[in-house]
C-alpha cells in the first residue's frame, strides 16, 4: 500500500486546527498507517493517516472502555480527507518494547502481563461473535475455533497470498499441515470470549522505567481466548536478538503463580495459537513478498504440526 502524500498531513493540520497546532513531524510508519507528532493547544498529540479508518475507530472504542490500569491514549478526533482516514490521539511517551534490551524487557515483563490481564477484563457487554471485530462491536464467527480456522481464507486486506505461495515454490503444503494440526487441537480450546490485542510488537507497546506506558493500535484486536496474546509473545520473542526465552517462560510462570491460576489446558491452547500466529505471518509475508521470512514461518508451522499436542519447544515447561 503506498504511503499518503507528504502534503496531506500539514494540510490536514492547518485545516483542522490552524494556529492552534504546530507543524506535524514524521514519527513512525507501519504497514497500514503513517504517524506524525505535533502539539495541539500546547499538548503533545499524534496524527495518524492511513487507508483503514476502522482501525482508528477500534482504537477509539478501546480507549473509551479501558480503565486506568490499561494505558490506551484517547482518540481526540477522527475523519477522512482526500480519500485517507485520519485520527488525532493523545501522545504517550516511552520506548517501543521492540527496542528494549534483554535486561530491560525482562524488567518490563511483569507490567506487560498485568496489562494483558487488564485487556482481558475489558467489559464486552453489547458485543458479539469471535475473531477480529468491527468498530460496531461485532465479530464474524460463531465460535473461537471457527475464527482460528478461518486463517486459511484470504481477506481483502491480505489478498493473493495462496497463489503467491504456489508460484514461489513453497506451495500450500505448510498451510494445509498447519490447518489440520490446528483443527485437531480445537477440542482443547475454551469458549470464553475476552478482548485480545493481537499485535503486541511492531512498536505497538511503549514502556519506561520497567512499566508499560502505552498500548497502541487495536486494528487487529479480536474476541476470544486472551491466552492468544501470550502465544504472540512466545512466537515472536526469539526474533529479537538479546531477548532470552527463559526470561519470558519464567516471567509467565511467576505471573500465573502470583495470580493463583495457571490456565487449564495451557500447553494445548498455546500450541493452537502458535500455529495460528505462524500461519498468519506466513500468509502476510507471502502477500508482501518477504520470502526469507516466509520460509522461516513455514518451517515453524511444519515443526508445530509435527509435534504432539502441547509438545513444542516454544511452550514453557510447567514447574
Amino acid at each position: 500500500m503506498p504511503p499518503p502524500p507528504r502534503s496531506l498531513a500539514p494540510h490536514l493540520v492547518r485545516t483542522l486546527y490552524g494556529d492552534r497546532a504546530t507543524a506535524p513531524r514524521p514519527l513512525a510508519s507501519g504497514a497500514w498507517s503513517q504517524a506524525y507528532a505535533l502539539t495541539l493547544d500546547g499538548a503533545e498529540v499524534v496524527l495518524r493517516i492511513g487507508a483503514y479508518g476502522e482501525d482508528f475507530a477500534k482504537d477509539e472504542v478501546v480507549a473509551r472502555l479501558a480503565g486506568p490500569e490499561l494505558p490506551v491514549p484517547p482518540v481526540l478526533a477522527r475523519g477522512e480527507a482526500e480519500g485517507w482516514a485520519y485520527a488525532v490521539s493523545g501522545r504517550v511517551r516511552g520506548t517501543a518494547l521492540d527496542d528494549l534490551t534483554g535486561d530491560a524487557v525482562a524488567r518490563t515483563l511483569p507490567s506487560l502481563l498485568r496489562a494483558l490481564d487488564a485487556v482481558a477484563r475489558v467489559d464486552l457487554a453489547g458485543t458479539s461473535g469471535y475473531g477480529i471485530w468491527a468498530p460496531d462491536g461485532r465479530a464474524p464467527h460463531a465460535s473461537w475455533a471457527e475464527a482460528l480456522l478461518a486463517i486459511g481464507d484470504e481477506t481483502p486486506r491480505v489478498p493473493g497470498w495462496r497463489a503467491a505461495l504456489v508460484d514461489s515454490g513453497v506451495g500450500l503444503g505448510p498451510v494445509e499441515a498447519g490447518l489440520s494440526a490446528l483443527a485437531a487441537l480445537t477440542p482443547c480450546l475454551p469458549g470464553q470470549r475476552r478482548l485480545i490485542h493481537g499485535d503486541l510488537l511492531s512498536r505497538n507497546v511503549l514502556a519506561g522505567d520497567g512499566a508499560i506506558t502505552g498500548i497502541l493500535d487495536w486494528g487487529n484486536a479480536l474476541y476470544g481466548d486472551p491466552l492468544y496474546d501470550v502465544a504472540w509473545l512466545l512466537h515472536w520473542w526469539p526474533w529479537y536478538p538479546g531477548w532470552r526465552p527463559g526470561d519470558l517462560h519464567g516471567g509467565l510462570l511467576a505471573h500465573w503463580h502470583g495470580v493463583g491460576a495457571t490456565p487449564v489446558r495451557l500447553r494445548e491452547r498455546l500450541h493452537a495459537y502458535l500455529l495460528h500466529i505462524a500461519l498468519d505471518a506466513l500468509a502476510y509475508c507471502a502477500y508482501r513478498g518477504r520470502w526469507d521470512e516466509v520460509r522461516a514461518h513455514a518451517a515453524t508451522v511444519l515443526s508445530l504440526a509435527a509435534a504432539g499436542p502441547g509438545e513444542s519447544a516454544l511452550i514453557p515447561a510447567m514447574r
